[in-house]
């Protein structure tokens, strides 16, 4: 006897996190309380990724519908796939004695518990992005999963490089005096593209990476960058990718005090000249609902209070120099003529980039989908540098598992185009060591 369609009932979070939800359940049926198409109404304006899916799911969930009544299944797919309705809370609602207030959360959770009691032959599952919620609804005796059509694990991300010790001594004088090895000198089978190692022996040690461009091991030298020294074999490794012209995308990934945006910054201002602007962005994480319009003053006073940090990042850069030196003039004329210029991601829509420089900071407040969306915008000579730490996401949509760096990193490790490198050491200061340490 085949077992029963199962139907996941799909909460507000599930939609605005993904708006191709519906492809996701095969043959089983997708149940959406009216309660989240009303909370889909008051997304639906904006311009940010969560107003841009709630719009798209609206218009699929009408062109599924047609001239059908959706309070009946309709089929997603034809007749052998899953189908779709919309459901209410019911009249005498089930939890009504264990739920209190009038919260959007428990009129979706009374219209799963209705769906359940009417159909008790089915397994009945409410999906969300919010925890709570899953709580709240375990709690009811309802089954409640996490939406994971994108989920990768966060704890076994690539790092981007190895140690590897060194048998023959011999192989590392030949790579400190000639800069380069052919990768058969060291390894068995070819390393994987723009992976940096950190190579020792008993005698001496190098850094060094595989370019993927080149098909050698090359050695990489700490060197500085617009007056930033690297402080560490990661940072070093970092400016090496950011500086090589074959190598189109750059993630850098790690806690905070590492630094990965001011390693990035610099390395953009060091290879200036090879870009006709560099664009520098931050995810803007409203409050609310609240698009960037409800601030006052015109696009650059609305988003500076967002981009503060990369002003910080900046003036630091800067304060390496005297006011008089032609590299501080450098980059004050940068940020006038706007070859250098902090904007927000909203407005790069629709737009493509040629010979650009993007750095996007804060990268894992994005989703998959707004990634995908920054790259292929990219035109003939442009580079993409992202950098954020994956554990520390401000937006209730994503986490760990189903940010958009991370998906990145999971899914392009070992591309040619592509390198990637994981900081651990903080670099800030003593002080912020201490607190990272032992707070």
């Amino acid at each position: 006897m085949p077992t029963p369609r199962k139907v996941f009932v799909l909460d507000t979070s599930v939609i605005l996190y993904d708006h191709q939800t519906l492809d996701s359940f095969e043959e089983h049926d997708v149940a959406i309380p009216l309660t989240v198409l009303e909370e889909l109404d008051r997304f639906k304006k904006g311009s940010s990724v969560l107003n841009r899916n709630a719009r798209e799911f609206i218009r699929r969930l009408d062109e599924f519908a047609g001239d059908n009544l959706l309070r009946e299944w309709i089929p997603l797919n034809g007749p052998t796939s899953g189908r779709v309705k919309v459901i209410v809370p019911p009249a005498e609602p089930q939890g009504s004695r264990r739920l209190t207030g009038g919260q959007n959360d428990h009129r979706i959770l009374e219209a799963a518990l209705g769906l359940k009691a009417e159909l008790p032959e089915r397994r009945v599952i409410l999906v969300s992005k919010d925890i709570n919620l899953r709580l709240k609804a375990r709690a009811l005796e309802l089954p409640a999963e996490d939406y994971k059509r994108i989920a990768v694990d966060s704890e076994r991300l690539d790092p981007g490089k190895s140690a590897l010790e060194v048998a023959d001594p011999a192989a590392l004088d030949r790579l400190h005096g000639e800069g380069w090895l052919p990768w058969e000198a060291l390894f068995g089978e070819r390393p994987r593209a723009n992976r940096f190692f950190i190579l020792s022996s008993l005698q001496r040690s190098a850094l060094a990476w595989f370019s993927a461009a080149r098909d050698r091991l090359e050695r990489i030298v700490k060197q500085p960058a617009y007056g930033i020294s690297p402080r560490n074999a990661e940072q070093t490794f970092a400016l090496a990718a950011l500086l090589d012209p074959d190598v189109r995308l750059v993630t850098l990934t790690g806690p905070a005090g590492t630094g990965k945006t001011l390693i990035a910054l610099a390395g953009a201002l060091e290879a200036s000249r090879d870009y006709r602007r560099i664009f520098l962005a931050r995810p803007i994480v409203p409050l609310s609902n609240k698009d960037l319009g409800y601030l006052p003053g015109d696009v650059h006073s609305k988003i500076d209070p967002y981009m503060q940090p990369l002003w910080d990042n900046l003036r630091f850069i800067k304060g390496r120099f005297d006011p008089a030196d032609r590299a501080y003039r450098r980059i004050e004329d940068m940020v006038e003529s706007e070859k250098l210029e902090i904007v927000p991601l909203a407005y790069i829509r629709g737009r493509s980039f040629s010979r650009i420089l993007f750095i996007v900071d804060e990268a894992q407040n994005l989703t998959p989908h707004e990634i995908k969306t920054i790259i292929t915008r990219a035109g003939e000579g442009t580079k993409i540098v992202l950098t954020g730490d994956v554990h520390q996401i401000d937006t209730p949509y994503l986490d760990a598992r189903s940010n958009g760096l991370s998906y990145l990193v999971d899914r392009l490790v070992g591309h040619k185009l592509y390198a990637h490198i994981h900081l651990e050491k903080g670099e800030r200061s003593e002080l912020a060591n201490l607190a990272s340490e032992l707070l």
